[in-house]
């Protein structure tokens, strides 16, 4: 028999060999002082890109007096137990039945966490007999809720509706082989690639198939739609999603998650969600604070604009200027560069320590060996010398990688090491 440990100290994982050389500085990063736009790294001023927090209300002064106020009032524990049996309270009621109601559903639960919330939601749908079928890049917390499925599962292509309904019609013999029956889920925008999800293409496919469509709208949120209410009302199609999930880390700027769906089905779910059943409840001080934040997010519609105005200039540079930034149809901007992890290390240095530009790096195995990914969020709180800013450095570090400087750099680094 093996130590159980003994995979763990052979091998690190794809990411874990690269700890020695990324950890507190391309992974597990300390960016501090207050959120926004402009923040200190190593000591460092950096034009910020890595924050959620699209609307800009983290550290919005209205949002912070709420905040300090409901603490004061309530502290951070209360109430204590889980919501069926203690936790319970008029105002976890009211901002459920507000975010329903703004979201164009009937009813909505709340949920402590949104990669929790996911996982537990997507299992208590099915059950063994159950099919789901799922788009291939779906965030994390979808593929963990599916792997506790005890039942038959199919991937499609991303965002290829011809791969969606092949895959459709193994689901639809599979379910009328084992009586259940079929769960598509899709995200609102894809978080890497800030590509919508094909909501209004899925949705038709309910005239040719019978599913029952799970979203989820972590970056929709707050971002799309007329209202803000997400890529459903971007599309025009929200009446046609039967369950809908949005979180409040991206543009509430806190902590927690909800569903929203008809009546029945919301019943359901709160007497099943495990996650919520056995846990705590989402403390006071959060449910407050999502409620003054929900208020802004309805009332004072210049945040999503001056979001919008940040993303418009931000990706119209990038664009002119030749860099590659997929097909986004959100405020998330990936630019895509070629290169080693290594080269990628020494850009997000020079980027980081030259440039002071903070943004996320993602390669392999999150994305194919070659790419090296550089993900920017835009805010309502970036202004318009944080894109120029932004447009030049990223020039110089093509220039850079193109000229082979940071495949040098890379070398010599690994040289010293060995």
């Amino acid at each position: 028999m093996k130590d159980l440990f003994e995979k763990i100290y052979k091998d690190k994982g794809p990411l874990g060999k690269w700890a020695s050389q990324a950890e507190g500085y391309f992974v597990f990063p300390k960016i501090e002082g207050e959120i926004s736009n402009r923040m200190k790294f190593q000591g460092k001023d950096v034009v910020t890109w890595s924050i959620n927090d699209y609307l800009g209300l983290a550290n919005h002064p209205e949002v912070r007096k709420v905040d300090a106020e409901a603490g004061v009032a309530y502290g951070s524990a209360y109430p204590m137990g889980a919501r069926m049996m203690s936790g319970h309270t008029d105002l976890h009621e009211k901002l459920q039945n507000e975010l329903a109601e703004f979201v164009s559903k009937e009813a909505a639960y709340l949920l402590n966490f949104g990669y929790q919330g996911m996982v537990s939601t997507i299992d208590a749908l099915v059950s063994k007999d159950d099919v789901i079928v799922y788009d291939v890049d779906a965030h994390a917390c979808i593929i963990d809720g599916v792997r506790l499925h005890m039942g038959k599962r199919f991937t499609y292509k991303h965002n290829d509706i011809e791969s969606l309904e092949k895959n459709l019609e193994r689901a639809t013999k599979m379910a009328e082989h084992t009586g259940g029956g079929i769960l598509v889920i899709s995200e609102g925008v894809f978080g890497m690639r800030g590509e919508q999800g094909r909501l209004k293409e899925i949705v038709a496919l309910k005239e040719k198939y019978d599913f029952r469509f799970l979203v989820d709208d972590a970056h929709g949120f707050g971002t799309l739609g007329k209202t803000g209410a997400g890529a459903g009302e971007e599309q025009g199609v929200q009446d046609g999603i039967d369950v809908y999930f949005a979180t409040f880390a991206k543009s509430l700027a806190s902590t927690g998650a909800f569903i929203a769906a008809d009546q029945e089905i919301i019943d359901y779910l709160k007497y099943n969600l495990r996650s919520q059943m056995f846990a705590k409840s989402l403390q006071m001080q959060l449910v407050v604070g999502a409620l003054k934040r929900l208020d802004m997010l309805r009332t004072m519609p210049e945040l999503k604009a001056k979001l919008w105005e940040n993303t418009n200039a931000l990706q119209s540079g990038l664009k002119s200027r030749g860099f590659d930034i997929g097909t986004t149809q959100s405020c998330v901007t990936p630019v895509y560069l070629k290169g080693s992890i290594p080269e990628a290390m020494a850009l997000v240095k020079d980027l980081r320590e030259n440039h002071g530009i903070f943004c996320s790096i993602v390669v392999y195995p999150v994305i194919p060996k070659g790419l090296i990914l550089l993900r920017l969020i835009p805010t309502a709180t970036h202004d318009l010398d944080d894109v120029n800013e932004t447009l030049d450095a990223f020039e110089a570090i093509r220039s850079r990688l193109e000229n082979g400087t940071y495949k040098r750099l890379s070398a010599s680094v690994a040289a010293a090491m060995e």
